[in-house]
């Protein structure tokens, strides 16, 4: 019988759990420094019933979701344009090069500058934490289709947007959806350094909650808030990362 496949990864984490909490137990780790499972668990609830961990994480998913939407709206487009027009690329192209291996923590000082400490700051950060990368990849998807695909839809009589609808994007569609994942690995970087070091009346995130807990030397909310941040990203995958990537390949053939 074949065990399912999420099985062996649950065991070694549980193992690697397990083996935490008898070295906090004892006394072989640092409590302060290195709290254990249950004492995180317990934080995570205690957060759940006063309703303050629910609050951050739909104020941080929300603002992520925002800013992901806006920069993978304007990369993408923005991306194929660079792959196929000389002075945009020599131009934005360039430009999106650089900027994509820009910290994201850099835009922060921009942000409250140009926005103050307001909601719209935060959301600058993440859309430019996603557009650069997305606008890289996308741009290299198009300059990587091959030029065979585009002689032949070309002989038959297509050009301008049915060209792009039906042979451009299509065929660099496997790298926009990896571009798209990497805008949202890079969206969450942005949006953790803005929460971090923007203060929002209008909404504490996962970010504030894992700076107080740095503060206040809580590293069973340090650990938690880091939990539910790898929850929420695991969850966002196997809702709409893998079955848009399972999908592209059945409709390839390359899966049954």
């Amino acid at each position: 019988m074949r065990l399912p496949r999420l099985f062996i990864p649950f065991m070694l984490a549980a193992l690697l759990l397990g083996g935490w909490e008898w070295a906090v137990r004892s006394g072989r780790a640092d409590e302060l420094l290195f709290p254990s499972p249950s004492h995180v668990l317990e934080w995570c609830w205690e957060g759940l019933l006063s309703g303050e961990l629910l609050s951050a994480t739909v104020v941080t998913v929300r603002r992520l979701a925002l800013g992901f939407v806006i920069g993978g709206l304007v990369g993408i487009p923005l991306g194929a344009l660079c792959a196929r027009v000389r002075w945009i690329n020599d131009t934005v192209g360039v430009i999106a090069l650089g900027l994509q291996t820009l910290p994201s923590v850099c835009w922060v000082p921009l942000a409250l500058l140009w926005f103050g400490p307001e909601e719209s700051a935060v959301v600058f950060v993440v859309v430019m934490g996603t557009l650069w990368a997305v606008v890289a990849t996308v741009r290299e998807s198009v300059l990587n289709v091959q030029p065979l695909y585009l002689r032949a839809a070309q002989t038959m009589g297509s050009g301008g947007v049915h060209l792009w609808m039906n042979v451009v994007l299509p065929a660099a569609l496997p790298g926009i959806i990896s571009g798209l994942k990497q805008g949202w690995a890079f969206a969450w970087r942005s949006l953790m350094a803005a929460e971090i070091f923007v203060v929002i009346l209008s909404g504490f995130g996962l970010g504030s909650l894992l700076h107080a807990g740095r503060e206040l030397l809580r590293m069973d909310q340090v650990m938690g808030v880091m939990g539910v941040i790898m929850l929420v990203g695991f969850l966002a995958d196997l809702a709409f990362f893998a079955p848009a990537e399972r999908w592209l390949r059945r409709s390839r053939g390359l899966e049954r």
